[in-house]
């Protein structure tokens, strides 16, 4: 029997999670893999030919904020920009303007937003509303929602809200009900608005201040109480950025307890220092803020030992307006980071020596399976969907004028940053969305992922 030629061949180095495969080749059948190997290529209708090329699985972001500016309209550039970034799936949080993602209803209409106007895949989180919102959990989890989120500090009362300990603990109790996973902003309010408050009364408002206003502490603090409550009431609890080594080791003594704790760490915690804020100023405004030099260097010995669920972004694209001014306190808080996220943590491996193979696990098949993505998402493997980064190697500099989102939030705090591969196509369920010069998708073409089972993973295989 004739064997029928695939769909298309892509050829270059495959980053597996435990190996590269140099030279090697992934077939695609319709929107999936369909077979992987190295030597002569099978026949197929269209060859991409990245030989010298490092092919990775499309980034996973796990932490990004496509709505918090300008609401669902930001869906459409938020994910252009990680289509040219060699991000295929994005995981959106729920704080959306004008109002957040808690129940049912809202998320059928940010699905609706998302199959229409996203040039990736998306999953969402879904969360609560600050009182009476336990109810509406069971049907978040049921209209697929990935995972829940819910903060100990208020931004915003209506759309980002502290939840008090006695509703958190009800959440918990029916979020463990539906096995997802539940990540928590991780920050004690009642201490960074005491030291707010102290600074401002001092004329303080210079950048370093916003890290001295929100200290480590200020995050272990709140891990601890929600992990606490995680061990009460079974929950999956996750802090959904660490900017300290401690948070994770935290959660693996609450692990060595019986308790489902994680946490991951964001790409700017593991290269961007104090010296970085006071030099960038808003534009290296995020919660929790830049730590020292020394507690990067904890950071990398955290996730090298295994200690770290996954590598997110927590990509949050103000515009550029929002990012000026002399009173850090005003200034927003939240970067862009999903162009620079493959091109920097790629560098990153690189220059400490590390293997690529690091950013196939923490960058992509950890993260789909936090999320319950996995093995849709997230793998260069047989039946999973096509999705393939393909970064090309060489001494290039990060430039924020490329980035594909609305004119006003292409900035960035690693512009001008020396890096050691760019992104020179971005495939999408086998479809090619990104050249390394413009993005051939249209809105439309990503779709919502659900969470495809109730298997909540803690990373411990």
């Amino acid at each position: 029997m004739t064997q029928l030629p695939y769909d298309r061949v892509l050829r270059g180095n495959l980053v597996l999670p435990d190996r590269v495969v140099q030279d090697g080749y992934i077939a695609v059948r319709g929107e999936t893999i369909a077979a992987i190997g190295e030597g002569a290529l099978p026949p197929a209708n269209a060859v991409h030919d990245f030989s010298g090329h490092t092919l990775l699985p499309g980034l996973v972001d796990g932490h990004m904020h496509t709505s918090s500016a300008i609401g669902w309209a930001g869906i459409e550039g938020a994910t252009r920009s990680a289509a040219a970034g060699g991000v295929t799936t994005c995981v959106d949080m729920p704080y959306d303007v004008p109002r957040a993602v808690t129940n049912a209803g809202i998320f059928a209409e940010k699905v609706e937003v998302v199959n229409g106007t996203a040039h990736v895949d998306v999953a969402l989180y879904g969360t609560i509303t600050k009182q009476g919102g336990v109810d509406a959990i069971a049907g978040l989890a049921e209209a697929g929602a990935c995972s829940f989120k819910l903060s100990t500090y208020e931004y915003d009362a209506v759309r980002f809200p502290r939840i008090d300990h006695p509703t958190m603990v009800a959440a918990f109790k029916e979020i463990a009900k539906t096995g997802l996973m539940v990540a928590l902003h991780n920050e004690d309010q009642e201490l960074v608005e005491r030291l707010t408050a102290e600074a401002k009364a001092t004329g303080r408002v210079d950048p370093i201040m916003h890290a001295r206003t929100r200290p480590p502490l200020a995050e272990t603090m709140a891990d601890l109480e929600i992990f606490e409550i995680g061990m009460e009431t079974g929950a999956h609890v996750h802090i959904a950025h660490s900017s300290v080594a401690r948070g994770f080791d935290i959660a693996e003594s609450f692990r060595a307890q019986g308790g489902r704790s994680t946490g991951e760490a964001c790409l700017q915690y593991l290269c961007m220092t104090e010296e970085d804020l006071v030099r960038l100023k808003g534009f290296g405004k995020c919660n929790p803020p830049f730590r020292t030099a020394e507690e990067v260097e904890r950071m990398w010995a955290a996730l090298v030992a295994g200690k770290v669920a996954y590598v997110s972004t927590d990509h949050a694209p103000w515009p550029r307006e929002k990012k000026l001014g002399d009173d850090i306190f005003a200034c927003g808080a939240g970067l862009t980071g999903m162009q620079s996220f493959a091109p920097v943590f790629y560098s990153l491996l690189v220059e400490r020596g590390l293997p690529l193979t690091l950013m196939a696990k923490y960058t992509a098949e950890r993260t789909a399976k936090f999320h319950g993505l996995y093995p849709k998402k997230g793998a260069l493997r047989v039946g999973s969907d096509a999705d393939v980064v393909v970064m090309q190697e060489g001494d290039f500099t990060f430039d924020e004028a490329i980035i594909q989102d609305r004119e006003e939030t292409r900035w960035s705090p690693y512009h001008g940053r020396p890096v050691k591969a760019r992104v020179a196509a971005t495939f999408l369920r086998g479809q090619q969305l990104w050249d390394g010069e413009a993005v051939l998708a249209a809105p439309g073409t990503g779709r919502f992922v659900p969470r495809q089972h109730r298997d909540s993973y803690l990373g411990t295989d």
